[in-house]
C-alpha cells in the first residue's frame, strides 16, 4: 500500500478507511487484533501462519511486535468485537425467538 501512513513497524500500516483504521499487515487486511487474537489463544507463531498461509513469519512477528507496543489498542479493538459479537448473538436469539412464538 503505497499511500498507506507507515508506523516505525515497517510491515504495520493504519490507514482511515482502510481496513476500519486498525492496525493491519501491509497487503494483506489481515488485521493486528486478529493475530493477536490467536496468540492470546495460545498460538505459537508458526501455528499463526497455519491460520493464515499467505503471512510470512516476518509479518506475524510485526504484528506481535505491534500488539505487544500498542497493547492497550489492540485490547481495546478486542473487547469491542467481542462485544459486537455478543450482541449480534443476542439479537438473533430475539429474533428467533420471535419466530417461533409465531
Amino acid at each position: 500500500m503505497a499511500t498507506a501512513t507507515k508506523i516505525a513497524y515497517l510491515q504495520i500500516v493504519k490507514e482511515p478507511g482502510y481496513c476500519g483504521g486498525k492496525a493491519t499487515i501491509d497487503d494483506t487486511r489481515v488485521r493486528v487484533n486478529h493475530v493477536a487474537w490467536l496468540a492470546k489463544q495460545g498460538l505459537t507463531p508458526q501455528a499463526v501462519l497455519e491460520h493464515y498461509p499467505d503471512l510470512t513469519m516476518p509479518q506475524v512477528r510485526a504484528a506481535l511486535l505491534y500488539y505487544y507496543e500498542n497493547n492497550p489498542e489492540i485490547e481495546a479493538e478486542l473487547v469491542n468485537e467481542d462485544q459486537a459479537a455478543a450482541d449480534f448473538e443476542r439479537r438473533k436469539a430475539e429474533l428467533l425467538a420471535k419466530r417461533a412464538s409465531r
